[in-house]
């Protein structure tokens, strides 16, 4: 059965194509500027033709989402596109993890769930590197131990420039030294290592909680930074969220 799933995020919707459980294709569009559902539909429909997709070939489409003004607006332009309703999934859909609060946004919960489907038998925890940076952790038994939230990189790094005269716009990468002598790789050695250490610290932090040492996956959108750079994230899955979206909707009607 194929499947289109969409991740509704506060920076870019992310779309994955299913076939059975593999994702074989996987493109974003930027959330902002909000469009109304037809130019959603424009959009959408110019992005299948792009990646060679008929809509006719899709028996379901799950939705899921942190952005309420959009979530209409993007079933209706599915609905357009497909003639079908969208599957939405949120916290409130039953999985073998616990949410513990009505509160989880539904991406962290679709981590969880990802989590605990691919890597059964041990704790996890998710590091999600978006708008917000979110640590969440899930126990072998599929209950939620806890979530973090502080501020995503981007989000900071762009209130940084946007708050300063003087200083530039910069690439997100690893610098040659964490001792920089330009303003360029001074920003980028306090947004990479400063993130990382606070990760790292998270990571301690929490195993010692837990009474642990849990496995921990990386996602989000500058995850790929994060990971060459320390042992401590044992893998970096950019599709992780959607999976956790399409494990949520594969069984509901």
């Amino acid at each position: 059965m194929k499947s289109i799933v969409i991740n509704i995020g506060n920076t870019n919707i992310r779309f994955g194509l299913f076939n059975e459980d593999n994702c074989e294709i996987s493109w974003i569009i930027n959330t902002k500027p909000y469009r109304t559902s037809d130019e959603l539909q424009m959009q959408f429909s110019m992005m299948y033709q792009t990646h060679k997709l008929e809509a006719t070939s899709i028996e379901k489409v799950i939705i899921g989402s942190v952005v309420p003004q959009l979530t209409r607006d993007v079933s209706s332009a599915i609905r357009k596109i497909h003639g079908q309703m969208p599957v939405l999934v949120s916290r409130e859909t039953k999985s073998a993890v616990s949410p513990k609060s009505n509160q989880m946004g539904t991406d962290i919960y679709a981590n969880l769930v990802a989590a605990h489907h691919l890597y059964p038998k041990r704790k996890k925890i998710i590091f999600d590197f978006g708008t917000a940076l979110t640590a969440s952790c899930v126990a072998e038994d599929g209950e939620t131990l806890g979530v973090i939230i502080a501020p995503g990189i981007i989000t900071s790094l762009n209130s940084l420039i946007q708050d300063t005269a003087q200083l530039p716009e910069i690439e997100l990468k690893k610098p040659k030294s964490v001792l920089g002598l330009d303003t360029e790789t001074c920003m980028q050695s306090g947004m990479v290592y400063g993130y990382l250490g606070m990760v790292e610290g998270f990571i301690d932090r929490i195993n010692d909680e837990v009474k642990d040492d849990c496995f921990v996956i990386a996602t989000g959108g500058v995850s790929h930074v994060y990971k060459p750079l320390t042992d401590k994230i044992h893998i970096a899955d950019r599709l992780h969220t959607l999976k956790g979206l399409y494990y949520l909707g594969k069984e509901t009607n």
